[in-house]
């Protein structure tokens, strides 16, 4: 097994040191064992939960959820069932937060095609931006 600086683990991940040291503290990551200079030594299971870890991320997926993702992914406990079941709460939130998305442009595409992109006082824009409505 190799051992890993936290500076090598973050590059082979492609995760910042930083996050590296959140994710410890938060318990996503678990502690490191320590070289006897007291430094952090990590191995190729670092690397790979690392990633597993970032990808999720990528994915949308928040801290908790990857938590539970984490422990199904765990030997003896994996459940496709469950899994499935939190990627279709996940899903979901996707689909409202695109749903969402689509009302927003819409919203601005009608406002910047009403403004005329002239030197004048009024702006469609500033007044949608202005305007005491939800």
């Amino acid at each position: 097994m190799r051992i890993l600086t936290i500076g090598k683990l973050a590059e082979l991940s492609g995760v910042h040191l930083e996050t590296i040291r959140y994710y410890e503290r938060i318990g996503v990551m678990p502690e490191p064992g320590r070289t006897p200079g007291g430094y952090r030594s990590y191995g190729d299971g670092h690397v790979q939960r690392l990633a597993f870890i970032r990808r999720s991320r990528e994915l949308g997926f928040n801290i908790e959820e990857i938590k539970m993702l984490l422990t199904l992914a765990e030997p003896g406990q994996a459940s496709c069932a469950e899994v499935r079941a939190l990627t279709m709460v996940h899903l979901e939130d996707v689909r409202a937060k695109i749903a969402d998305l689509r009302r927003l442009e819409s919203i601005l595409a009608d406002t910047v095609d009403q403004c005329s992109g002239n030197v004048t006082p009024a702006c469609p824009v500033l007044e949608m931006l202005t305007a005491n409505r939800p």
